[in-house]
């Protein structure tokens, strides 16, 4: 459709599609799966909105669609009036509606800026960015390292910086506080916020040593003096401690497992083989000192360990072994998740029991000893159109294909395997296209450590996007069928276009 001659003169992006026929709509909607639909009373009520729009479309470029529907000519009315919508109602005359997968999918609320528009089109159901919320209107909010390197070189005021990722619960329960401490120290201190989970932000991250999120880092004058670690932080102590700003203190180890007293019997590379040909029935806890899920079961094993100890016909006695420390004998069990448990009868290893973490379940299990359902097999090896990926192969393996959405993740991660089925299904949808390719790295493999490492991995899962072997983005979508298969599908709908728009010319 041709647009009007003042939209041309305000240099209105060729990417948005006018669209006046009914028909022609509901063609877009199902051949693409993220449309922003702008509808206006009149061309005039439009342009403003159409100049912040192109912008956006041009940002969103084979990710998302924007479309125009101007709803006072005949023939347009009739599509707005079919598809229900009245921006004559609307105090500035147009309406911003959101359409996913070919249906209506909700009215765009969020701010109207090209930042809050391209992040929501990037992904339609993630949360507003922080600076949407009006309480956080005295936060500093950073988006590029230019941004970074200009605010520290110009601000004489103390600053404190909080690096935080999108998905974080900690950074998320730690804004209102900051947010509310920026508001009441406005003037003595700056309080900013970046999110640098990109992979653009990697210098960033080495520069601040940011291994985790939130990282908070003071400066005075520019000069990063050391970190602020009290995530529990309120409004109150983020004032206090600005008044005195302190390195973090170090805090004290825990005192390891088998330091402590208990009547559970610690094992070591050099003991284990001699106590588990002593002792006829063994239940072995393989642990690590930072396993949560470790730390939550320890105090229901001693309850156990106690019980067996005093028991006058004890069916067993219950150890454990730090695989952290004892690399010899977590490598010859092949423990790759915490906590395993694994029971020895007559100095042999008979079962691996994934299911025992109550007191109650461990003494009822060994009182009659049976063989658990058999284990679910591993991911990889499962016969599914997902290419499994390790260290030495990885890049050679990606550069055969001209698009690859590769999950990095971890066998134990609950987020990851919650994400698997999906990720497994989208890739059985496009497992015909050989341009395309699903893959997998576990980056609990020892072999796959370096390279998790060298692809910014510092979470799970984390979707890394890349074409022909070269990284371009990471992928920040929804985790369900669909998001993945959308994803995909955008990209192709790209290469298409491009290959049109060559045939046209030829």
């Amino acid at each position: 459709a041709f647009l009007p001659v003042f939209v041309y003169s305000l240099k209105v992006s060729p990417l948005i599609e006018k669209i006046s026929d009914h028909k022609d709509f509901k063609k877009l909607l199902r051949t693409r799966n993220n449309v922003l639909a702008l509808y206006s009373k009149s061309a005039a009520a439009a342009e403003s909105s159409l100049r912040l729009l192109s912008s956006v479309a041009q940002e969103v470029k084979g990710r998302g669609t924007i479309s125009w529907i101007d709803c006072s000519d005949t023939e347009s009315r009739k599509l707005c009036k079919k598809m229900k919508v009245d921006p004559n109602s609307k105090e500035k005359g147009v309406e911003l509606l959101h359409y996913k997968d070919g249906a209506f999918h909700t009215e765009y609320n969020r701010a109207v800026t090209l930042k809050s528009i391209v992040a929501f089109l990037k992904d339609p159901e993630g949360a507003p960015l922080w600076e949407e919320d009006p309480e956080a209107k005295d936060v500093v909010h950073v988006d590029s390292e230019k941004e970074l390197r200009r605010l520290l070189k110009k601000e004489d005021k103390p600053l404190l910086m909080m690096f935080y990722a999108p998905w974080c619960g900690v950074c998320k329960r730690m804004m209102p506080s900051y947010q509310q401490a920026a508001t009441e120290l406005k003037g003595k201190y700056v309080l900013a916020g970046m999110n640098v989970y990109a992979a653009e932000f990697e210098r960033i991250k080495e520069e601040y040593n940011v291994r985790g999120y939130p990282t908070i880092c003071y400066f005075e004058k520019g000069k990063f003096l050391f970190h602020f670690e009290n995530y529990g932080a309120t409004a109150t102590d983020i004032a206090e401690w600005l008044k005195n700003p302190q390195a973090p203190q170090p805090q004290a180890p825990e005192t390891p497992w088998a330091d402590e007293e208990n009547v559970v019997y610690h094992l070591t590379d050099e003991d284990f083989d001699k106590f588990i040909k002593d002792h006829s029935s063994v239940l072995v806890m393989f642990h690590a000192p930072w396993c949560g899920h470790c730390k939550k079961m320890k105090p229901e094993y001693e309850k156990a360990a106690e019980f067996l100890h005093v028991a006058n016909d004890s069916p067993g006695v219950l150890a454990a072994v730090d695989a952290t420390v004892n690399k010899a004998l977590a490598e010859r069990y092949r423990i790759s998740g915490f906590p395993t448990l694994k029971y020895f009868k007559d100095g042999e290893e008979k079962y691996t029991l994934p299911h025992l973490r109550t007191k109650k379940k461990i003494i009822d299990w060994l009182l009659n000893p049976e063989a658990p359902p058999p284990p679910e097999p591993a991911w990889e090896e499962k016969q599914t159109s997902v290419i499994h990926l390790a260290g030495e192969d990885f890049r050679e393996s990606l550069k055969k294909k001209k698009h690859t959405l590769v999950m990095f993740y971890a066998p134990w991660c609950p987020h990851c395997k919650n994400a698997i089925p999906h990720f497994t299904t989208a890739a059985e949808v496009f497992k015909e296209d050989r341009k395309i390719a699903y893959a997998a790295v576990d980056c609990a493999k020892e072999q796959n450590h370096d390279l998790c490492k060298q692809e910014g991995v510092d979470g799970y899962p984390t979707f890394n996007y890349y074409n022909y072997g070269k990284f371009v983005e990471k992928y920040t979508g929804e985790r369900g069928e669909s998001g993945f298969t959308t994803f995909m599908r955008t990209l192709r709908e790209r290469d298409h276009e491009r290959v049109g728009k060559k045939k046209d010319e030829l």
